[in-house]
C-alpha cells in the first residue's frame, strides 16, 4: 500500500458538529405546523441523514412525496439563515487541522450537504479556504454511499485512492470508501445513526477523537 497522503472528511458529524443548527432549522418547522419541538438528543443521531432524514424524524416516515418536499423547502430556507450560529468543529479538530498543515498533509471534505450550505458553513468554522478539496452533495449526479464523490476528491488532490484516508461517522461514508478504494475509519464521536454497531461497518479503523487522526497516520 502505499503511503498515505491525504485526509478527506465528511462535514456533518466528522468534522463539525452542526446539530445545533439543524435541530434548530427542524424544530422551527415543527413549530411552525403546530408540533412540539424535538430534545437534541433525539434529534443529533439523524443530523447525518440531511433535511430528509431529519424531516421523517419529526414528521413520521410515512410523509407523501409533495407534502415532504414542502417541508424541506421550508426547512432549508431556515437552516439557510443561520447555518452557523452554534454549529462549531468537534473539539480537537482545529488542532488536527494545524498539525496536518504543519505536516503539508492537505485535507478536504465530502459531504451530502448541499454546496449552497457546505461552503458557508466551512467558511463560518473558519477552515473554508484550509480546505484542498470540497465535494459536496450537489458537485455530481452522485452522492454517497456511491464512491463517485471520494474519487472526485481523490483527483482533486492529485492523488490515488489507496494514499488518501477518508474519516467519516455514518454507514454510508464506510461504503463509499470502502467502493472508492481508499483506506476509511470511522469517527465514534460522531452521529453514528441508527446503522447498527459501527465495528460491524467493515471499516479499517476507528477513533474517538480527532487527534487520532495524525496518530492513526503515524502509525499506519
Amino acid at each position: 500500500m502505499n503511503s498515505l497522503q491525504a485526509v478527506l472528511l465528511d462535514l456533518d458529524g466528522t468534522l463539525a458538529d452542526t446539530a445545533p443548527d439543524m435541530g434548530a432549522a427542524l424544530n422551527s418547522v415543527l413549530a411552525e405546523q403546530g408540533l412540539a419541538p424535538l430534545a437534541e438528543s433525539e434529534i443529533r443521531p439523524h443530523v447525518s441523514t440531511g433535511a430528509l432524514g431529519l424531516l421523517r424524524l419529526g414528521f413520521g416516515a410515512e410523509l407523501e412525496a409533495a407534502r415532504l418536499e414542502q417541508l424541506r423547502e421550508r426547512f432549508l430556507q431556515i437552516y439557510a439563515e443561520h447555518p452557523v450560529r452554534h454549529s462549531c468543529l468537534f473539539p480537537g479538530m482545529q488542532p488536527l487541522l494545524e498539525q496536518l498543515r504543519a505536516h503539508g498533509i492537505p485535507w478536504g471534505v465530502v459531504t451530502n450537504k448541499p454546496d449552497r450550505f457546505t461552503r458557508p458553513v466551512l467558511a463560518g468554522l473558519g477552515v473554508l479556504e484550509q480546505a484542498a478539496c470540497v465535494v459536496s452533495g450537489d458537485t455530481l449526479s452522485e452522492r454517497k454511499p456511491h464512491p463517485a464523490p471520494v474519487l472526485h476528491a481523490c483527483r482533486a488532490l492529485g492523488l490515488a485512492p489507496q494514499e488518501c484516508l477518508f474519516v467519516g461517522d455514518d454507514r454510508r461514508d464506510i461504503i463509499a470508501g470502502r467502493s472508492a478504494g481508499t483506506v476509511n475509519l470511522v469517527a465514534l464521536f460522531g452521529y453514528l445513526g441508527d446503522d447498527g454497531d459501527p465495528h460491524d461497518w467493515a471499516a479499517d479503523g476507528y477513533i474517538e477523537r480527532p487527534g487520532d487522526i495524525l496518530d492513526w497516520l503515524e502509525t499506519h
